[in-house]
């Protein structure tokens, strides 16, 4: 096999965390390090000054739009020169009004510019778009602005990191949030930092939590009002999870929403024994807001230890959850949990979208997700009520749903310590929380970039250590073994869960996706290919080879009176390994930005 060998290790670095400390790119080596070149002195070496890490700009920059305001956000991606949240709107559509690139055309696209992140494992950014600027955060928390129609660099901060991160899935970051005249990137240390949009200088930073006890934070923050919220990663580590509203004048902390209940509290009867002192529950992806309604919606993940849950019997509220709070306050109006006392690490972390279904001749307004867990589910958006459930994964054989909604569990699919049982889909999905789907209002078509990768659950022991991996076991990867691991984008009708066509790869799709009003849905594979695709039909009708694998969500903007397409690639090999991809391809991000030929 190809790369079957790979996977036998591939859990160790990626699932146990056990990967040797991280490079960050950030820091000169020492000088005492640094052995002389022929012709020089030691004391010169000595003397070479430490690389810098932050290179700002005299703030001549962009096209003098002014701040960005609260109507530029709720308008999202209907203004096509401005790309500004992680799913292009509140609703998290990830569709762009850009229609001169469209299906007749396609074919010609071409790369306009190109920029290198000069850093290693998976780049996962969505860009950020205003102004004539283009900011993108790459793996190891590095942030640049460049010219979107050029690609020159205006300034550049590389985020000094520890040696010692509790890291479960790579060091990435999926882009900076904008508001005002700042951009704000949450850290890998837990840190959110916030930059002036123009020269790049710090205005505040605020610390999260503290990174040595499992904390980190890798998502794009989403701005509500004047308050930017994002959600914590850790649940390899039994960290208690949670998300965060903080004031974007000043950084100050204005509510925190706990995911896992304490003593006293509503939900708590649902851990056993004092279990929720370690649950877990991470609430690390972007969430969707409803502007009308005033409701914030934000999804939760796995609890912990992940796949040994004899200590933590019940339903472990509120992991693997959709919770609805008050932007305003942070309270929680209602819950509805995905997969109760999940020991498969199905986290429920996957895009949510804010659409209308049909029923009954009449327009509901719902939410949709493919979650990680292989069903497709419809909820009613103002209660949390199910409305139905359908699979979109080509295997699945853990559960069956019953009438509300809850899954009825397929015994043989627990984890044990001598499994033989082959679970489907693996915890990787089926769809995941680290890349994005999109979706077409006139189609009402959501495409989902898929895995198909089934595994074998082992259950281990359970020992907590504070700031040390807490899993319970571990997933083996069966189907890389065996050299069947494949992937598809599927686009799914929203008012009945249908599939309606598929477009199949060799490899695992873990590349995020965008749709277009030119009838296309962008998105890459693991081999290193760019592609487009007939959103109506999923027929292939361009690709361009990038190199390493495909890993980022695609945004597309206008720029000087062009319209481009923009995409990254770079994989982590001991990721794609794991989920069954080509591991022969080097690492390294690189931002491609394609546009058609003058």
């Amino acid at each position: 096999m190809r790369y079957g060998k790979f996977a036998a290790v591939a859990a160790c670095g990626l699932l146990f965390a056990c990967q040797p400390p991280q490079d960050t790119g950030t820091e000169a080596p020492a000088a005492d390090a640094v052995a002389p070149a022929e012709g020089e002195t030691a004391a010169e070496v000595a003397a070479v000054p430490p690389t810098p890490t932050h290179w700002t700009s005299d703030g001549d920059i962009g096209n003098g739009l002014g701040p960005v305001s609260n109507g530029d956000l709720l308008a999202g991606a209907s203004d096509t020169e401005k790309w500004l949240l992680y799913g292009g709107d509140y609703a998290n559509t990830r569709h762009s009004p850009i229609d001169d690139i469209n299906t007749d055309n396609v074919a010609g696209l071409q790369v306009a510019w190109a920029f290198p992140t000069g850093t290693v494992q998976q780049f996962e950014v969505s860009p950020t778009v205003y102004d004539g600027i283009m900011y993108v955060s790459s793996s190891n928390n590095r942030l640049f602005a460049l010219n979107a129609a050029t690609g020159e660099l205006y300034w550049r901060y590389d985020h000094p990191l520890p040696d010692d991160l509790r890291l479960c899935c790579g060091i990435v970051n999926r882009g900076v949030a904008i508001t005002g005249d700042m951009v704000i990137m949450a850290t890998l240390d837990a840190d959110l930092v916030a930059f002036n949009r123009l020269t790049g200088e710090i205005l505040w930073e605020t610390t999260m939590a503290n990174y040595a006890d499992g904390f980190s934070a890798t998502s794009m923050p989403m701005i509500v009002k004047d308050m930017a919220i994002i959600g914590i990663a850790g649940g390899e580590y039994g960290v208690r999870g949670f998300f965060d509203a903080y004031d974007v004048a000043t950084g100050e902390l204005r509510w925190r929403h706990y995911t896992v209940p304490e003593e006293g509290e509503p939900g708590v009867e649902t851990w056993a024994g004092d279990s929720y002192k370690t649950g877990g529950a991470p609430a690390w992806t972007s969430g969707a807001y409803d502007p009308d309604t005033d409701i914030l919606y934000w999804t939760t993940g796995n609890p912990s230890p992940d796949w040994n849950g004899d200590l933590r019997a019940g339903d472990n509220l509120y992991s693997n959850s959709l919770l609805a709070v008050n932007p305003n306050t942070g309270e929680r109006l209602w819950h509805f949990q995905f997969t109760p006392h999940d020991v498969w690490d199905y986290d429920g972390n996957t895009q949510l979208f804010l659409v209308d279904v049909e029923r009954d001749g009449a327009a509901v307004p719902a939410i949709v997700q493919a979650n990680r867990n292989g069903f497709f589910y419809i909820l009613d958006r103002a209660t949390g009520a199910f409305i139905d459930g359908t699979v979109y994964v080509e295997e699945l054989n853990w559960a069956t749903l019953d009438e509300n909604g809850r899954p009825v569990v397929n015994e043989l699919a627990n984890p044990t310590e001598d499994p033989d049982y082959r679970v489907c889909p693996s915890n990787l999905g089926g769809m995941n929380g680290a890349w994005t789907g999109a979706y077409h209002p006139d189609l009402k078509l959501a495409y989902i970039p898929t895995v198909e990768s089934c595994q074998y659950y082992q259950k281990g022991i359970t020992i907590f250590q504070r700031g040390q991996a807490f899993m319970g076991g571990t997933p083996i990867p069966v189907d890389v073994l065996n050299g069947v691991a494949h992937g598809h984008v599927s686009a799914i009708d929203v008012d009945t869960g249908e599939v309606k066509w598929r477009y199949m790869d060799p490899d695992p799709m873990m590349g995020g996706a965008l749709s277009t009003a030119g009838g296309l849905v962008f998105t890459g594979n693991q081999e290193g290919f760019a592609l487009a695709l007939d959103a109506a039909t999923g027929e292939l009708l361009w690709k361009f080879r990038m190199g390493g694998g495909m890993r980022s969500q695609p945004v597309a903007y206008r720029a000087e009176g062009k319209s481009y397409v923009a995409i990254g690639s770079g994989n982590f090999t001991t990721f794609v390994a794991f989920a069954g991809g080509p591991a022969d391809i080097p690492e390294g991000g690189h931002l491609f930005v394609f546009a058609l030929p003058d």
